[in-house]
């Protein structure tokens, strides 16, 4: 989202995130897909530079299709990932100025494993196990080589 906004005037920012986000909020696949294609086609006549960044990312902005429904709102957020970030963001500055290299790396990593050992033992999880057994009972889901088209 940050790449596209960047092509977009600051007046018309809005509009295009507005529009981006209709993708996501779709049921399911085939309609997020189509919505996807919608989008394109709309932002196409006014921004030709972010129809064809979506055209080229399809594949990527739609892969969280491929996980059941239950997954999506949990693969769309980063929470996760910014919690971890501010957490070693928070202990590197106690610290200040590290003597080396190799001594910022073992803080990060005692970090990141202790963040791996707090999911591994948690009551709570991110995605619950009953969710996650339905990974694997998924249906396929068939990948076209299908490229969306932009016009101008």
């Amino acid at each position: 989202m940050r790449n596209v906004l960047a092509r977009v005037p600051k007046a018309s920012a809005e509009m295009v995130a507005a529009a981006i986000r209709t993708v996501f909020a779709q049921p399911d696949a085939v309609h997020v897909r189509s919505q996807l294609e919608e989008v394109t086609r709309m932002l196409s006549g006014q921004f030709p530079d972010v129809a064809t960044m979506l055209a080229d990312a399809a594949e990527d902005l739609l892969a969280f299709c491929a996980f059941p429904q239950a997954h999506w709102r949990k693969i769309w957020s980063t929470n996760p990932l910014e919690r971890l970030n501010g957490e070693i963001k928070r202990r590197t500055n106690v610290v200040g100025i590290f003597p080396n290299d190799a001594a910022a790396a073992r803080l990060i990593t005692a970090v990141v494993v202790e963040f791996h050992d707090e999911w591994a033992v948690a009551e709570r999880r991110y995605l619950s196990e009953e969710s996650m057994a339905k990974v694997g009972r998924a249906e396929p889901v068939v990948k076209t080589k299908k490229r969306l088209a932009v016009t101008a």
